[in-house]
């Protein structure tokens, strides 16, 4: 007999979680991080061994992350239904499987296939794995737990580059993404040891508002990724743009309508909470596109080796180790949380449009104080939002507001993966005149005799692209403040 807790009943102290519950779902959020910014550094090596390069081998990168956001959100509106326990154990075999393939992968098309199937168990295990935390804590308890979610999530993303190298180096990339699997399955097994928790209300999944979502976002995507090779304005492209447009306007009407929708029309109007996710959105806009692009310049134009392009990458990641739990203690303590995220995202919006100054001579150097500012905003997001936005949400949806979350962050990791891939690729078409040349000085493979010119296009096409992101992040930044001038969440509410 299942003897789930709801989520709308709070543990008392006297029966607190079990002590493996915290510990089982930080090493999931550390894993599923590692495999976002891990990847990365494997690019290169993965496109010379598969010879892969344009949209083919930036969909190992963004297939993740499109599958991640467009499942995480249905993965928490799941785990509040059938319980956040099963979602996450579920997830973690699926995540383990996905890697298991990638490692095994003949070609490039199988592997991205299996990091699709990798995404949707990351989604999983971030989506139940918050849920699961916010039904079992209350208060600066959860504020904690949550800021140590950031905090592992910021340990994934700052190892995960300097790991991948190191085992790229001596191993090769399939050695890489072989520890995954390993892992994961022993998240998955020790999560069997957590309490099940549902919310009150159950009722059964919005399939069809599920498979809007996903459809909205896969051809979104897919437009994006595929346009610089086809032309933007190709029919094929235009036709799934407009149809990408269509599923996410009828998912918003369907959502409406729908007794048990995926994502209650109450928790985006909402603004407090609408405020706190954009923070978040904003955040990881202004930090992945870096995370994701920078490594494979390091190492094609600055000359630096996989393993030395990860350890340059610790000034992006490095200050999401520690920032989280600074963060959260300040609040902890009186500190307006408002103040904190304006002061995340000026740090984000200044070190991304400094950032423009890239340059191949000495590159490290010159990237070294903005990759740190844009690090610095990124953990004191990951410290305060999640906590501040979840105190917001009634107690039976707290699966659906952290698969809403989570979601807002794929779909930004996802879109901005793609629409960075896509303006470099442009760009570089437009400078050098050949689109094929220009996929593969993208992937880092530059022409013998020709470097000079396809580096400085290599260059150019990077400051303007990442022009266009510090921008965005700013005009982002000002609808986040605009949104949360009102009372702020407070520790323990």
């Amino acid at each position: 007999m299942d003897t789930a807790a709801t989520g709308s009943a709070r543990h008392p102290a006297t029966d607190q979680p079990p002590r493996s519950t915290l510990p089982v779902i930080l090493t999931g959020v550390v894993i599923v991080a590692m495999s976002i910014s891990g990847t990365a550094v494997a690019l290169p090596s993965i496109g010379r061994d598969l010879e892969a390069s344009g949209a083919p081998l930036n969909w190992v990168v963004a297939g993740y992350n499109l599958a991640f956001a467009a499942m995480t959100l249905i993965a928490g509106s799941a785990a509040d239904r059938v319980g956040r326990r099963r979602v996450f154990v579920v997830a973690a075999l699926v995540f383990a499987a996905g890697f298991l393939a990638t490692a095994l992968s003949p070609s490039i098309i199988v592997i991205d296939v299996a990091r699709i199937v990798s995404g949707a168990g990351g989604a999983g295990i971030m989506a139940a794995g918050g849920a699961i935390l916010a039904a079992s804590y209350d208060g600066a308890a959860r504020n904690r737990a949550f800021a140590l979610m950031g905090t592992m999530a910021g340990i994934g993303i700052a190892i995960g580059p300097t790991l991948s190298g190191l085992l790229i180096d001596a191993t090769g990339w399939r050695g890489g993404f072989a520890v995954y699997t390993v892992v994961s399955l022993l998240v998955g097994l020790g999560a069997t040891r957590a309490r099940e928790s549902r919310a009150e209300a159950g009722g059964p999944v919005d399939w069809t508002g599920s498979a809007l979502f996903v459809a909205a976002l896969s051809l979104l995507m897919f437009g994006l990724l595929e346009a610089p090779a086809l032309g933007w304005l190709h029919p094929v492209i235009l036709i799934i743009g407009v149809a990408g447009l269509a599923c996410l306007a009828l998912f918003g009407v369907m959502q409406r309508r729908s007794p048990a929708p995926v994502l209650a029309p109450a928790l985006v109007t909402n603004r407090g909470f609408l405020g706190w996710s954009l923070a978040t959105l904003t955040t990881s806009i202004g930090f992945l596109g870096v995370l994701v692009f920078l490594p494979t310049y390091l190492q094609s134009a600055a000359d630096l080796s996989p393993s030395a392009a990860g350890a340059a990458m610790l000034l992006l990641t490095a200050p999401v180790l520690v920032v989280p739990m600074v963060a959260v203690t300040l609040v902890n303590r009186g500190v307006s949380p408002r103040l904190l995220i304006m002061i995340a995202l000026a740090l984000v919006v200044a070190g991304n449009l400094w950032l423009t100054a890239l340059n191949a001579d000495h590159a490290v150097a010159v990237v070294a104080a903005p990759l740190v500012m844009i690090g610095v905003g990124m953990g004191a997001s990951f410290g305060i939002t999640d906590g501040q936005a979840m105190a917001l949400v009634p107690a039976d949806s707290v699966g659906m507001a952290a698969g809403f979350l989570n979601t807002l962050r794929g779909a930004a990791e996802a879109l901005v993966i793609a629409a960075f891939g896509a303006s470099l690729t442009g760009l570089l078409s437009a400078k050098l005149g050949d689109a094929v040349r220009a996929a593969e000085v993208g992937a880092g493979r530059l022409t013998r005799g020709a470097e000079a010119v396809e580096l400085d296009a290599f260059t150019w096409s990077w400051q303007l692209t990442q022009l266009g992101i510090g921008l965005l992040c700013l005009v982002l930044s000002v609808v986040v403040i605009a949104l949360i001038r009102g009372r702020a969440a407070t520790p323990g509410e």
